[in-house]
């Protein structure tokens, strides 16, 4: 499995923050060969989505593999990563720290708009900043929305789509999602270590249960400890807490209504990709996602992975990504 913390020597990696015409600051990373000779001029342009409650953090693997001829640029969506607005000092709170945090939080305050309209706008305005003409387009989870409303609702061009276990068709939106949203202040105000041990529970229930592992078991992901970590670090800052819950509250399935729509729109290859034991999203999805897209695009299924399949499986999805983009 591959790590948070891989390395290639072959590839150079940047960051950049960009700020949006709606005063959005965006932390993006672009990853492409170190090479200079003629590859820079024949490289693809592959943007990757991420979804909730991931960061572009859990991409990077994947985007150094793809990097060796591509260049591969990543975006943490306002409110998700290295884009969650922090304050002076904001840092992740001492583990015997468990008085509650004040309701009214100055930080949500603060925080821009999360909701999925919004974030396909951005995508759109971000492409424009790149300067990037039909760029290949991966997307998982909310991310698929994103990517699928830019594509159709603000006129973005792909070369091609590569969508992996998506939220778009109805129904979506767990038991979970509905409580925060009724009782978001509620949430936002637990004590910082209940916050994290319920924010640990949560990404790890996403991966597959492995299949030696006991239904009654106490450790119920195949993730490994370091990727709990890394995925779980930017919701355990007082401003990762309220945005944890803040981004919950702010996705509804209405604002998926009009891409579902025009679907039948989409006028750029796709290629389906799902983890075949998707405790999040089932895998009959898929199919009726393929249906509903022009040309009812092949479905990839990976076995034994769950709704993180760049973690779960890295090497199948690497393959079968990277045979997608020679296509």
């Amino acid at each position: 499995m591959m790590t948070p913390t891989d390395r290639s020597p072959t590839i150079r990696i940047s960051t950049d923050r960009i700020t949006l015409s709606d005063g959005a600051e965006v932390a993006t990373t672009t990853l492409e060969p170190t090479s200079h000779d003629n590859v820079q001029d024949r490289l693809g342009e592959v943007i990757i989505c991420h979804g909730t409650p991931w960061s572009a953090r859990m991409w990077l693997p994947l985007a150094r593999e793809l990097a060796q001829t591509n260049r591969v640029r990543l975006w943490d969506m306002p409110g998700y990563g290295d884009s969650i607005p922090a304050t002076s000092g904001d840092s992740i709170p001492d583990p015997s720290e468990t008085s509650a945090q004040p309701t009214d939080n100055p930080l949500a305050e603060a925080a821009p708009a999360v909701d999925l309209v919004t974030q396909r706008h951005r995508l759109a305005e971000l492409i424009d900043c790149w300067d990037v003409s039909n760029p290949h387009v991966i997307a998982h989870d909310i991310g698929g929305a994103v990517a699928l409303g830019a594509h159709l609702l603000e006129g973005c061009d792909f070369a091609s789509l590569y969508l992996l276990d998506i939220v778009t068709l109805d129904p979506w939106g767990s038991p979970f999602f509905r409580l925060v949203a009724e009782n978001e202040k509620v949430f936002a105000a637990l004590p910082p270590r209940l916050h994290r041990a319920l924010v640990r529970e949560y990404i790890s229930g996403a991966a597959a249960m492995p299949a030696d592992e006991s239904p009654s078991g106490e450790d119920r992901s195949s993730l490994s400890e370091e990727w709990i970590a890394a995925l779980s670090a930017p919701w355990r800052t007082d401003a990762g807490q309220a945005a944890f819950y803040r981004q919950i509250a702010a996705l509804r399935p209405e604002h998926t209504a009009p891409v579902v729509d025009r679907l039948g729109e989409v006028h750029c290859p796709v290629r389906i990709g799902w983890g075949e034991d998707d405790p999040w999203i089932p895998v009959d999805q898929a199919d009726r996602l393929a249906e509903a897209l022009p040309g009812n695009p092949h479905v990839a299924r990976f076995p034994h992975s769950g709704h993180l399949v760049p973690l779960e499986a890295p090497h199948d999805l690497l393959v079968d990504v990277t045979a997608w983009l020679d296509a």
